[in-house]
């Protein structure tokens, strides 16, 4: 567990690959869909998924160039992950603690 952490730990990596599960984002499409992001950080954490083959950024020659990101095969592995983290979230927003309690309770 503590390496998948070390790859998407952060504020916004998970925020960026949630981006990308419905497939190839152009730098701004993911700058527009993450409110906050700075411009540096968005490039930043881009160049770290990409180091990490999370992500895969394809430049095309054109001009102006187009430059789109997507989910690499570890990417896509990881999708479950997030439908688990989103089911476990809206749980966790409809019954608060009750579902920290039932967490705890069930790793007993």
């Amino acid at each position: 567990m503590e390496a998948a952490l070390n790859v998407i730990s952060g504020k916004w990596k998970l925020k960026i690959l949630n981006k990308l599960r419905d497939g190839s984002k152009r730098y701004s499409e993911i700058n527009r869909g993450v409110a906050g992001l700075t411009e540096k950080m968005l490039s930043q954490q881009l160049r770290e998924l990409e180091e990490d083959q999370i992500i895969a950024r394809t430049v095309y020659p054109e001009v102006p160039p187009r430059v789109e990101y997507n989910l690499t095969e570890r990417g896509l592995a990881m999708t479950d992950i997030f439908q688990s983290l989103a089911v476990w979230g809206n749980n966790f927003m409809k019954n608060g603690e009750a579902v920290v309690e039932d967490l705890a309770a069930a790793n007993n």
